[in-house]
C-alpha cells in the first residue's frame, strides 16, 4: 500500500477532508500501536480497550498519521495528521474498499467450517505460478483483517485470496459484499459455532452469504459431496463448479493413499498424475481439490498446479507428529476441536501404519452449546478397537463417548477423567505406552491437552 494522508481523507470521506493536509506517504495501516512500523497509518479500535488511548505508543513506532473518531476530537494529538471520521471501524472497511477498487485484482473468497486457512494457501501457492497474488495473513478473516487484507496489497498484486470467517448470520454477507468476489469457496459444512446456528441446516445458510456479493459473472465452487451446498447452490444463477470425492464432482479425487508425513490423490480431469499434499490425512484431499480447481478456473497449467500443492507451507499446521520420551508418535492437535475436525483426524491418524497400539487423547470440544453431549458421543463412529486400541478421554463432556462406547470396546480399553482428573490420566497413560506406539491428542485449547503434550515428551 502506498498512499498519500489527503488520498486515504477523501476514500474515507472524513470529517475533515477539505484541511490542507501536509505531503505525507503512507506505506501501511495497524490497528495494534505495538505491531505498527514507521510510515504507516494508526486505527484506533474500540473494543475491550480504547485504541485511541495508545496513541502515544503508535507515535513512538513511527506512524505518520491516525484515522479518528469524531467523538474523540478534543483528544486528538496535534503534532500528528489527524483523519475524523465518525467510526474508525467503519472507515477501515471503506478505505479497504476504496484501495481493492483502485488495485483491482481478480478476488477469491473462502469460507468453510473447516480447513478455510489450509485451502486459501493452498489456493495461492497454486495461483502463484502465474500471477502476483497476496493471500490473508495468518487468519486474519473477520470485518477487521479482511480489510487489513486488502490494505497489505502490493500496487502488482493480480489476484487477492481472501479468507472470511463467521460465528453469526450476517457476517460473510457485510464481507462478501464488501470484496465483491470473481471466485467464491465454500470447503465444507461442519458443527463449529452450532451453539450459535443450532442446525447444521442453518450453517449452512450463513456459509452461502458468501455468494451475496459474487460478481455475475463470477464462480461458486463448493464441496459437491455436501447435500446442503447442493440444495442451496440452486439458487445461484452465476456459473458453479464443485470438487469432492464422488465421481459426479467437476473434479472428484479418487486413489487416496496418506502416511504420516503426506497424502496423495489422483483426479478425473488429470488421471494420469497423482498429486501429492505434503500433510497427513485424507480430509486434506478436499482442501487440494478446492485449490485444484481454482486454478484450473484461472487457466493454471495442471502441471504448475500440481507442483504448488506439493511445495506449499501451509500457514498454520496445528496438527503434527512429535516423538515422546519413550520413542512413541505423537499426533498434536492441542489447540482446536470441534465434531467434523475431530473425526476427520481419528479417521487419518487410524489409517497411518504402525508396528504398534494406536491411542487416542480426546478432550472436550468447546461451544457447542445443548448439543454438546450428542456430538461428543457421535465421535464413536470414528472410534474402531481394531484400528485404536485404547481410548483415554478428558472433560465434562467425554462422559458421554465413555458411555457411547461402552458396546464397542472392551470395559479396560476405555479410560475416562473428569476435567480435573487431568493428572491421573498423564499417569495412567504413560504407564500404557511403548516405544512403537501412536498417540493421538486432540482437544479445543480450553481442555489443555498442552499439559499431557508436555508430559509425554519430559
Amino acid at each position: 500500500m502506498k498512499m498519500q494522508v489527503t488520498e486515504i481523507a477523501k476514500a474515507v470521506q472524513a470529517d475533515n477532508a477539505e484541511q490542507a493536509w501536509p505531503d505525507v506517504n503512507v506505506t501501511g495501516v495497524a490497528f495494534d500501536s505495538r505491531q505498527l512500523t514507521a510510515g504507516e497509518l494508526f486505527i484506533p479500535l474500540i473494543g475491550t480497550n480504547d485504541g485511541h488511548d495508545f496513541i502515544q505508543s503508535a507515535i513512538d513506532h513511527g506512524a505518520v498519521a491516525t484515522l479518528w473518531a469524531s467523538d474523540h476530537v478534543d483528544s486528538a494529538p496535534a503534532d500528528l495528521p489527524v483523519i475524523l471520521v465518525p467510526d474508525t471501524l467503519k472507515a477501515l472497511q471503506q478505505l479497504g474498499r476504496y484501495y481493492l477498487q483502485k488495485i483491482n485484482p481478480k478476488v477469491v473468497a473462502v469460507t468453510g467450517s473447516n480447513g478455510k486457512t489450509t485451502t486459501k494457501d493452498m489456493i495461492a501457492s497454486v495461483l502463484s505460478t502465474q500471477f502476483n497474488v497476496t493471500k490473508t495473513h495468518a487468519n486474519f478473516n473477520n470485518q477487521i483483517g479482511v480489510p487489513i487484507t486488502l490494505l497489505s496489497m502490493e500496487p502488482n498484486t493480480e489476484v487477492v485470496v481472501v479468507e472470511m470467517g463467521m460465528d453469526h448470520f450476517g457476517e460473510l454477507d457485510f464481507l462478501s459484499q464488501l470484496v465483491q468476489p470473481d471466485v467464491a469457496v465454500i470447503t465444507m459444512i461442519g458443527e463449529a459455532h452450532i451453539e450459535f446456528f443450532g442446525t447444521r441446516d442453518k450453517i449452512a445458510d450463513a456459509k452461502m452469504e458468501i455468494v451475496h456479493g459474487l460478481k455475475e459473472d463470477g464462480t461458486f465452487i463448493f464441496n459437491g459431496d455436501e447435500p446442503l451446498l447442493q440444495d442451496r447452490s440452486a439458487t445461484v444463477e452465476q456459473r458453479k463448479r464443485t470438487f469432492g470425492l464422488d465421481a459426479t464432482n467437476t473434479l472428484a479425487g479418487s486413489d487416496v493413499q496418506t502416511s504420516r508425513a503426506s497424502t496423495s490423490f489422483k483426479t478425473n480431469l488429470w488421471p494420469d498424475e497423482t498429486v501429492t499434499i505434503p500433510m497427513m490425512g485424507a480430509y486434506n484431499v478436499n482442501n487440494a481439490l478446492a485449490a485444484l480447481l481454482v486454478g484450473d478456473t484461472f487457466h493454471i497449467r495442471p502441471a504448475a498446479a500440481k507442483k504448488a500443492i506439493a511445495s506449499f507451507v501451509p500457514t498454520e499446521n496445528r496438527t503434527e507428529w512429535l516423538t515422546g520420551s519413550d520413542g512413541e508418535a505423537i499426533l498434536s492437535d492441542v489447540y482446536n476441536s470441534n465434531p467434523t475436525a475431530a473425526k476427520r483426524v481419528l479417521a487419518a491418524f487410524s489409517a497411518v501404519p504402525t508396528n504398534g497400539k494406536r491411542i487416542a487423547v480426546l478432550g472436550d470440544m468447546l461451544e457447542l452449546g445443548d448439543q454438546a453431549d450428542g456430538l461428543h458421543a457421535s465421535l464413536a463412529t470414528e472410534l474402531d478397537p481394531s484400528l485404536i486400541q485404547s481410548v483415554y478421554l478428558n472433560g465434562s463432556h467425554m462422559v458421554a463417548l465413555a458411555q457411547a462406547l461402552a458396546d464397542k470396546y472392551p470395559e479396560t480399553a476405555v479410560h475416562y477423567y473428569p476435567t480435573a482428573g487431568q493428572p491421573q490420566l498423564i499417569a495412567d497413560l504413560k504407564q500404557a505406552i511403548s516405544a512403537d506406539d501412536e498417540v493421538l491428542l486432540k482437544g479445543s485449547h480450553g481442555i489443555h491437552l498442552e499439559n499431557v503434550l508436555a508430559a509425554l515428551e519430559a
